[in-house]
């Protein structure tokens, strides 16, 4: 059996490997999903407020809309700064391509990090449900952005975001099941993938692309 790197965070694509080697020894099936899916790559996101900013950009839209929604955010002067960032007006942010809902997201979180309410490196030292549940009683940070955030920013090992309905296509896709899974179902089903939930999201992000690049969206 392959054994960790020292570092058990996923922070390299050796560090993903490891993780998905002991995986498929717990999950037999998932080997002919690493086969499909092939090399499967960290995703690793700037930590603190730009993390979450970044995170936030993503929800709810496409991923070339939020790279192309990013991009723009990144060069407002003081946009990546939570005390830099309240000085923006909201009319800058949304012509960068925010929705106002997102715009206020962001704006409660820089009040919350300069008031000393929100503490990302307090975070890093949680477990992770620890860590979802510290992040989520923010105003406008649910569960996917939280796992999301602790799965790019923190790189921690054992997060899968039940939520994310690409995860919802790919593992109905791959593992043969009957219907989508719903996220109460997907809870469960993750549940028997730890300590390495985060490996196999990763591992069930890149099928679903191949699929898609493949197939076209799944259904």
């Amino acid at each position: 059996m392959s054994q960790l790197p020292p570092s058990p965070r996923l922070d390299s694509a050796e560090a993903v490997a490891a993780h998905l080697d002991l995986l498929v020894t717990i999950d037999p099936r998932l080997s002919a999903v690493r086969d499909f899916a092939g090399p499967v790559q960290p995703r690793i996101t700037q930590p603190g407020f730009p993390g979450i900013a970044k995170v936030i950009t993503g929800q709810q839209v496409s991923v070339a809309s939020a790279a192309a929604i990013w991009s723009r955010f990144e060069q407002l002067p003081g946009a990546l700064d939570p005390v830099t960032y309240l000085s923006l007006s909201e009319a800058e942010v949304r012509g960068a391509g925010f929705s106002g809902s997102k715009f206020r997201t962001v704006r409660a979180i820089a009040e919350a990090m300069v008031a000393g309410e929100l503490d990302f490196d307090h975070l890093e030292t949680l477990p992770a449900e620890d860590a979802v549940r510290y992040l989520v009683a923010h105003k406008g940070i649910g569960p996917w952005t939280a796992e999301v955030y602790l799965m790019f920013c923190a790189q921690h090992p054992d997060v899968f975001p039940a939520g994310d309905l690409a995860l919802l296509k790919a593992v109905h896709h791959g593992l043969g099941l009957d219907a989508r899974p719903t996220i109460r179902d997907m809870i469960g089903i993750a549940a028997d993938w730890h300590p390495h939930r985060s490996a196999a999201a990763l591992l069930f992000w890149r099928y679903f692309a191949v699929m898609r690049d493949r197939e076209g969206i799944l259904l």
